[in-house]
């Protein structure tokens, strides 16, 4: 059994996919009586780049000539103290609620479990992070209007 369908000149589809990668077009349609012929381009794939780990400035300790202090316990990284509170998203944190307002809470602050600690904004959201218990605030371990990452250690609780 034949089909009326028209032929399609090869040509003619190479010359549209040629016009379709000299331009900035990602699709182009063409239709002549009975013929239709439509070419895409697939769009390019976007892979995130890795994130990459940038080393802080070395500092040089001025020669101290008082005995030195004694060494700081095996528990000092923030991220294993018991009361730490981490970001549960990536985002910026903010300490206060606008720029210029007062903070949320300072060090020595008593606070209550679910209150305020400070926002983290995610893709345009205003996320408050309540506290997980009671107790004071020993440790602010970010800065304000900071990039944060999830699971970053923010603040410490005692």
């Amino acid at each position: 059994m034949k089909t009326n369908k028209p032929a399609i000149d090869p040509a003619l589809v190479r010359e549209i996919a040629n016009l379709l990668s000299e331009s900035d077009l990602t699709e182009i349609e063409v239709q002549h009586e009975d013929l239709r012929i439509r070419v895409v381009r697939a769009a390019p794939t976007f892979v995130a780049p890795a994130p990459v780990a940038v080393a802080a400035p070395a500092v040089t300790a001025p020669v101290a000539t008082a005995p030195a202090a004694p060494a700081a316990p095996a528990n000092a990284d923030p991220a294993k103290h018991p009361g730490v509170v981490t970001s549960p998203m990536v985002g910026t944190a903010y300490l206060g609620p606008e720029p210029g307002a007062k903070y949320f809470v300072d060090v020595g602050s008593v606070v209550k479990e679910g209150q305020t600690l400070l926002i983290v904004e995610a893709m345009k959201t205003m996320n408050a992070i309540p506290a997980p218990r009671a107790g004071t605030v020993t440790r602010i371990l970010i800065e304000n209007a900071q990039p944060v990452e999830y699971g970053e250690p923010l603040l410490i609780i005692e």
